[in-house]
C-alpha cells in the first residue's frame, strides 16, 4: 500500500474507465500512427493495449480522421480519446463517431460560440472533456500581465478557460497543464489542484527521447505524484509509445501507486562480478515479458548484494565464482551451476505464480 495520501477529486468516466476519487491511476499513451489509416491504428493501439494502455488519444488534424475513430473503436478495447486543435467542427464530428472523450484547448478553438458548440455536443453523448493547456499555447497579454510564463500565469489560462464550462454548467471536466519545465510544471498543477477539485491528467510535455526524455518525465511526474496529484498519466517520448506505457508503470512503481507485471532490479556491478551480468538481466526480461503478476525479481552480480541489497525481492538469484545463489525472500534456497541458474529462477517464477493464483 502506497504511503502517498492523493488529493479527492471529481471521478470522471472515459468509456468504461473511471479516473479521480479513489480509482487507480490510469496509465494512457498517444498513437503516432495517421489517424485516418484505421488498420494502422488499431494495430498499434492493440500493443498499447497488450503493454498495459488503458486510455489511447488520437489526433484529429481532419475530417477522415474524426469519421476514422467509429471503425477504430469497433477493433479496440479501450477508450479513445480526439486530441483536436482549431477546428471546433472536428470535435463535434470526432463525438458524432463515438469519441469517448474530446481534449482540446479552448484558447486555440476560438469564440466562444464554437466552444459551446463543442460543449453540447459532449452534453449531449454525455461524454467528458479535457481542457489541455501548455505552456506555449498562453496568450501573450497573460503572460506579459503575470511579468513572464510563470505558474500565475497558467493559473490564470486555466481559469479563463473554465469560465465558459461553468458559464453553460459543464462539469465533465479533467484539467490538465503541461509544460518541458519540470519546475515549472510542479508548480502549476500544485496551483491548479489546490483550487479545483477536477480530476488531473499530468505529464511533462516534449520531453524528449531516450534517456533525457525518460529522466526528465520520471523526475516531472515523481513529483507530483509524491504530492498527491494526478489521476492519469502520459509519459510523452519521441520513441515507440510502447515505451510510454512501460515507463509510466516504472515510475508509478517505484512510489508503490501502481504495480503491473515483473520489476527486476539488479546492481551496477563492480569488482566483485564474476559473471556476464547484463547478459542475464537481458534474457531474464526476455523471458519474463509475458507475466502480468507483480512480482520483484533480483539478479544480482554477487552474494553480498544478493541476500543483502536485494532482500526485499521475491526471488532472485546472484552470481558468484563457483555457481549461482537462489534466494527467495532474502533467504538462500538453493545452489545452481551457472548454465542451469536461468532456467532455475523461471521455474520458481512459475510456481511462485502460481501459488499466488490459488490463494487469491
Amino acid at each position: 500500500m502506497s504511503a502517498i495520501e492523493r488529493r479527492k477529486t471529481k471521478e470522471i468516466k472515459i468509456g468504461d474507465v473511471f479516473i479521480g476519487a479513489d480509482n487507480p491511476i490510469a496509465v494512457q499513451s498517444m498513437t503516432n500512427t495517421k489517424t485516418s489509416d484505421i488498420e494502422k491504428t488499431i494495430l498499434q493501439i492493440k500493443e498499447l493495449e497488450n503493454a498495459g494502455c488503458e486510455i489511447i488519444r488520437v489526433g484529429v488534424p481532419d475530417e477522415a480522421s474524426a469519421k476514422a475513430i467509429r471503425h477504430i473503436k469497433d477493433g479496440i478495447c479501450i477508450p479513445i480519446v480526439a486530441d483536436i486543435h482549431y477546428d471546433h467542427r472536428l470535435a463535434v464530428l470526432s463525438i458524432e463517431n463515438g469519441a469517448d472523450k474530446i481534449r482540446i484547448n479552448p484558447g486555440n478553438i476560438g469564440d466562444e460560440k464554437k466552444v459551446i458548440n463543442v460543449l453540447e455536443a459532449a452534453r449531449s453523448y454525455g461524454i467528458p472533456i479535457r481542457i489541455g493547456v501548455n505552456t506555449g499555447s498562453i496568450r501573450e497579454e497573460i503572460i506579459k500581465k503575470h511579468g513572464g510564463l510563470n505558474s500565475f500565469a497558467v493559473l490564470e489560462s486555466i481559469q479563463e478557460n473554465l469560465m465558459i464550462f461553468e458559464k453553460y454548467h459543464f462539469e465533465k471536466i479533467v484539467l490538465s497543464v503541461k509544460s518541458s519545465n519540470v519546475l515549472l510544471n510542479h508548480e502549476a498543477n500544485k496551483l491548479i489542484s489546490e483550487r479545483y477539485d477536477h480530476p488531473v491528467h499530468i505529464g511533462v510535455t516534449e520531453s524528449g527521447s531516450d534517456m533525457a526524455g525518460l529522466v526528465r518525465s520520471s523526475v516531472g511526474l515523481g513529483m507530483l505524484l509524491k504530492d498527491g496529484i494526478g489521476d492519469t498519466i502520459r509519459v510523452s517520448l519521441s520513441n515507440d509509445p510502447v515505451e510510454e506505457i512501460k515507463a509510466a508503470y516504472e515510475i508509478l512503481g517505484c512510489l508503490d501507486l501502481r504495480h503491473r507485471g515483473v520489476e527486476i532490479i539488479s546492481c551496477p556491478t563492480c569488482a566483485r562480478t564474476d559473471v556476464d551480468l547484463l547478459s542475464i538481466v537481458r534474457e531474464v526480461k526476455k523471458r519474463t515479458a509475458d507475466i502480468r503478476q507483480h512480482i520483484k525479481i533480483a539478479v544480482m552480480g554477487c552474494p553480498v548484494n544478493g541476500i543483502g541489497e536485494a532482500k526485499e525481492a521475491d526471488i532472485g538469484i546472484a552470481g558468484a565464482k563457483t555457481g549461482f545463489v537462489l534466494f527467495e525472500n532474502g533467504h538462500i534456497t538453493a545452489r545452481v551451476s551457472e548454465k542451469d541458474a536461468i532456467n532455475e529462477l523461471m521455474i520458481r517464477i512459475r510456481r511462485m505464480l502460481d501459488d499466488d493464483k490459488e490463494t487469491v
